[in-house]
């Protein structure tokens, strides 16, 4: 049993979905099968992860229908343009084995070239048209970015991805996308980027802040469990990552208890402003030098 999000075209989405972010390449199969397995139906990869084969295989030799799995990606910047970012979706879906795509959503949105990033939409407008995609949208775009976009833009993006987690919550960004009717799907959902990160000054792990053991303890449940169920009650998606079956399982383990108003408030309240994650506005990503293979 999960829960489902219906995006701003109708398309219906899970809501809970597993993320692959930094997962090896050679372990994503097995992830992937192991999450399948435990009841995930939507999987989050991207082109710059470098691993959408491991996606792809894990998917078949799960033997669940690729019918009732719902498969996200993103397109990295090296590939945005109009014609550019048509092939990177053939790229995308060569890797992944798949003749069509739930949902493609450009990565990040590259202010430094924002007229290519106004060219790859356009793209990706094209391919929802044509049926190769049934849902399109956005990663790590502010407010600003937004509104650039739909300058040129027809169609509203379904999707913003954005990093959040109860520290960093974004509520300027979440108010955007409720404007334009653009579904907040959260990345780091746990807060993942304060711990993977190491310690560091005045970072606190999520997973050791007492508020939400607190709110765990009441529950039966852990810190994790209790930020994706806040994530789901306030409509939010979540695609938490992890290579460990214990935790992929622990972390689809979250329809079964309900957050009060006030827990939600307590959560709510940890929010500091701070970014972990890199500045859009900050860093041209060009400048990483990713370049994606052909399928």
């Amino acid at each position: 049993m999960t829960e489902t999000l219906t995006l701003n075209n109708g398309v219906v989405m899970p809501a809970l979905g597993l993320g692959v972010f930094q997962t090896p390449a050679d372990e994503t199969a097995r992830v992937v099968e192991a999450a399948l397995h435990a009841g995930y139906r939507h999987i989050d990869t991207a082109a710059g992860y470098f691993n959408e084969v491991g996606v792809g295989d894990g998917l078949r030799r799960s033997g669940v229908a690729r019918s009732e799995v719902f498969l996200e990606t993103k397109i990295w910047v090296s590939d945005y343009g109009y014609d550019e970012t048509l092939h990177a979706f053939e790229k995308s879906a060569g890797k992944l084995g798949v003749d069509t795509l739930d949902l493609l959503i450009l990565h990040q949105p590259m202010p430094q070239h924002f007229e290519r990033t106004r060219e790859a939409y356009r793209a990706l407008e094209t391919l929802l048209a044509d049926g190769k995609v049934r849902a399109i949208g956005v990663s790590n775009f502010m407010p600003h970015h937004l509104d650039a976009l739909m300058e040129a833009a027809t169609v509203a993006p379904a999707v913003n991805q954005v990093e959040l987690y109860p520290y960093f919550a974004q509520p300027e960004v979440q108010a955007a996308n409720a404007a334009l009717s653009v579904l907040t799907q959260a990345w780091s959902p746990i807060g993942g980027i304060t711990f993977y990160q190491g310690p560091g000054e005045g970072r606190t792990s999520t997973l050791e802040d007492e508020t939400l053991l607190a709110i765990g303890a009441a529950h039966g449940k852990s810190a994790a469990q209790v930020m994706l169920r806040w994530h789901l009650h306030q409509g939010r998606s979540a695609i938490p990552k992890s290579t460990k079956v214990e935790r992929i399982r622990e972390n689809f383990d979250v329809f079964d208890f309900v957050l009060s108003d006030g827990e939600l408030a307590q959560i709510d309240a940890l929010h500091n402003g701070v970014r972990r994650g890199p500045d859009p506005d900050a860093v041209d990503p060009l400048m990483w030098g990713l370049e994606i293979p052909e399928a």
